[in-house]
């Protein structure tokens, strides 16, 4: 699988019994590694056991983004960037409150647009991929019609793509039949109805219900599939074919930053299986439950995953 994440960054993700803005707070443990939303999704591809593939721009004055990458195996087509890697900030409490600060991605003269577009289709022209994972937000003042581009492109070739990015690019893409999307609720919410807040936990006694609405107007939109993620509550799912809620199995979260991209992964590698899609999300989200398991975003213990899936519930028609 080619997975597509022009904004990649490096995490600097720092462990500290609690946050106080406005006073000094002395951490426990820092560790820095890749990121972005595409890196948690190649590490989750990666120990399901395929062998997939990262294309993201790479600061050419800073070698750090390519040797982390490296260090965990990853399969990295670097496009050049210049000036400063992306930073995102993740602060991890002792309570189990997550604050995510994520920088600003380089700037339009720093990077070929062209040259990355170009990259993605000699790729896909040389493998021929199993699908195309258009993951994370873009960099500033790109056109949010890029990741719909790949989408075409794509489908041109036969080959299915998955698109799970920020509210406007998800809807930028929608008109190009995006074979798969994933948002979590706040972010669908945000693109249908110009929610302004997000939350890493969404609660409300009609979660399921907005979800299922939700991805019923993003199938509407063009999605062939849209899923409506929210966390550890579940997942709703619209395809030509109807509506289902899958409610999520609970597990002891150590962090949940990445789950969402975990689930792309897990469910885009049941659909390549041949899984139907009902049964692809329901692995997704047993996929979702290890991986928050896991201090590091994206990373999981695969051999719990056919555990989870038993515990989980079948889909309900909504």
């Amino acid at each position: 699988m080619l997975v597509v994440t022009p904004n990649t960054c490096i995490d600097v993700t720092t462990w500290l019994p609690a946050l106080v803005p406005g006073s000094v707070s002395r951490a426990t443990r820092t560790e820095v590694t890749a990121g972005g939303k595409g890196v948690n999704v190649i590490r989750t591809l990666t120990a399901l056991g395929r062998a997939p593939t990262l294309v993201g721009l790479s600061p050419v004055s800073d070698p750090r983004l390519g040797e982390l990458l490296a260090a965990e195996g990853c399969d990295f087509l670097a496009v050049p960037q210049r000036g400063q890697a992306r930073l995102a900030l993740i602060l991890l409490e002792e309570a189990g409150r997550v604050t995510v600060i994520n920088g600003r991605g380089p700037e339009p003269a720093e990077w070929d647009r062209d040259a990355f577009l170009s990259a993605i289709t000699a790729h896909v022209d040389a493998h021929g991929p199993a699908a195309v994972l258009c993951s994370g937000s873009l960099p500033p003042d790109v056109p949010l019609t890029l990741y719909g581009r790949v989408v075409v492109m794509a489908h041109e070739r036969g080959i299915p793509a998955y698109v799970d990015a920020a509210p406007g690019v998800l809807g930028a893409s929608l008109s190009s039949e995006p074979d798969l999307v994933s948002p979590n609720v706040g972010e669908a919410e945000s693109l249908l109805h110009g929610r302004t807040d997000e939350h890493v936990e969404e609660e409300g006694d009609d979660l399921a219900d907005r979800c299922v609405e939700a991805s019923r107007e993003l199938h509407s939109r063009g999605a062939r599939r849209a899923v409506v993620t929210a966390g550890s509550h579940g997942a709703a799912l619209t395809t030509q074919h109807g509506s289902w809620w899958v409610d999520a199995v609970r597990v002891d979260v150590v962090n949940p930053i990445g789950a969402g991209d975990s689930f792309l992964a897990g469910t885009a590698h049941a659909l390549a299986n041949g899984a139907s899609d009902v049964d692809a999300v329901r692995f997704g989200m047993a996929v979702a439950a290890a991986a928050v398991q896991h201090e590091r975003g994206g990373s999981l213990d695969a051999s719990l995953v056919d555990g989870l899936l038993e515990r989980l519930a079948p889909g309900v028609t909504a």
